[in-house]
């Protein structure tokens, strides 16, 4: 009966400390991204952008993957956000700004190295 309780007790704990290891990163917050959006080129060489469905823009760009030839197109990439943590606290004010009244449009803005993308459409829908 002891032997039933312990490892009871054991398998609690292990739960407990397996739930509170999860990772709560808010995701403006997170180092890598996966985002989904019209991929449109940029003003710069090698600079293109991306513009979600919630309205979000990126500025992207990639050593190893070919932007180029999916302009026009709806796709997904997975990235490195560059300095991270500052975006996620710009990203954190823009936030408590809206939420006082003092900013009506407070999409999320930021710039993504591409370390993959897939294509999820031929064309952008607007």
């Amino acid at each position: 009966m002891k032997m039933k309780f312990a490892i009871g007790v054991l398998a609690l704990l292990v739960f407990v400390g397996l739930s509170m290891a999860q990772d709560t990163t808010k995701t403006t917050h997170k180092k890598t991204r996966m985002l989904t959006g019209c991929l449109e080129k940029g003003n710069e060489a090698n600079e293109f952008n991306l513009t979600t469905k919630t309205g979000g823009s990126w500025e992207i760009k990639s050593d190893s993957v070919k932007l180029e030839e999916h302009v026009g197109h709806t796709v997904k990439v997975t990235g490195v956000v560059a300095n991270a943590e500052m975006h996620g606290m710009k990203e954190d004010t823009k936030e408590e700004m809206k939420e006082h009244g003092m900013e009506k449009k407070a999409t999320e803005h930021g710039h993504l190295t591409v370390t993959d993308l897939s294509m999820v459409s031929d064309s952008c829908q607007k």
